[in-house]
């Protein structure tokens, strides 16, 4: 193929689609920012106009995602004047899901139900709105925000249903968050530590914390203040780390709920287990020579510093020491007490 071809510029706007895709699932959002904007560029250069579309809706998303209320009005204003004379369907869902988005960040959960319900009816997955599986998550929190418990239990099963898992570990992560977001009070809480106990959540971070918010909230409401400031951390940390304001003022409105200081030391309650794992990691062992110093396998090591991390409110191996600091040890043993952190 030819420099000159004419399918070359909108091979370079396919890939920096995918790439904005990946980045802002990934977390990746100054990333995704760019590519957004190179994809664009190229698209309107060379009369790609209807394939630009794409970069005008992940931009809205983006927008919604950081707060940007007039940002994400635009956009999805702009879709709407794009498909409306072609009756582009897929646009006019596109800009529900920026504003279902963009209306949870505002805490205006009846708006975001209708936008989100207008893409995939409660319980149910269209197979042409491809944007359903974009918008799962949404729809659930939504519902039962507003009090449709019912509806949101529906979805949830309809994305278990879905089989979402064969699309993608990310798709299969959000089908158990929703699930988790839906279930009553007396199921839910097995079902957060079981998402959060997955060792690839950390891989979507705004997915992330959005469980974690969730599950902080409801231990913040069912008296676990201890345990729900954990989670209202960790969430609001890496909102403030992706510019996810609108989510990052709602963590810390939790927080600040949970006491009167929201700067006081968060008190975390880990296993004997955990808590040693967690001391020979900050000690700078490897999880193999953690696993072989307390005979367990690497991935059992790997797993337990996985559950560590959100308690801790912390994503790096090398925050540890510092956090470990903060904690109280369970009751220690002769072990322990020999172990520098």
């Amino acid at each position: 193929m030819s420099e000159n071809s004419p399918s070359r510029p909108l091979a370079a706007a396919t890939d920096a689609l995918f790439l904005a895709v990946d980045a802002i699932q990934s977390g990746r959002w100054a990333e995704a920012d760019q590519a957004i904007a190179d994809g664009a560029r190229s698209c309107r250069a060379d009369g790609h106009l209807p394939f630009a579309q794409n970069f005008c809706y992940l931009d809205g998303v983006l927008a919604a995602g950081h707060g940007d209320h007039d940002g994400a009005r635009e956009k999805a204003a702009a879709l709407i004047r794009w498909s409306a004379p072609r009756r582009a369907r897929l646009m006019e869902l596109w800009a529900a899901h920026i504003r279902a988005l963009d209306a949870i960040g505002r805490s205006d959960y009846e708006e975001a139900y209708q936008n989100a319900a207008a893409i995939s009816a409660p319980g149910t997955f269209p197979a042409y709105a491809v944007t359903a599986v974009w918008t799962g998550l949404d729809l659930v929190e939504a519902a039962m925000r507003t009090g449709r418990g019912a509806q949101a239990a529906a979805h949830a099963a309809a994305m278990r249903e879905a089989a979402l898992a064969a699309r993608s570990p990310r798709l299969d992560f959000v089908a158990a968050a929703c699930a988790a977001t839906a279930a009553s009070s007396m199921r839910s809480t097995g079902l957060f530590e079981a998402v959060l106990a997955r060792p690839t959540a950390r891989q979507w971070p705004f997915d992330l914390a959005r469980v974690q918010l969730a599950y902080g909230e409801q231990l913040r409401r069912g008296h676990a203040a201890a345990a729900g400031r954990v989670q209202l951390a960790a969430a609001r940390a890496t909102f403030e780390q992706l510019g996810a304001r609108p989510w990052a003022a709602r963590a810390d409105a939790e927080l600040r709920a949970t006491g009167p200081n929201r700067d006081e030391v968060v008190t975390t309650v880990l296993t004997t287990q955990e808590y040693e794992i967690a001391a020979l990691a900050a000690a700078g062992l490897t999880n193999k020579q953690i696993g072989e110093q307390l005979f367990l396998s690497h991935r059992t090591v790997s797993t337990h510093l996985y559950r560590t991390f959100p308690k801790l409110g912390i994503r790096t191996r090398a925050a540890l020491r510092d956090a470990l600091a903060t904690v109280p040890p369970p009751a220690r043993d002769a072990r322990l007490s020999n172990q520098a952190v």
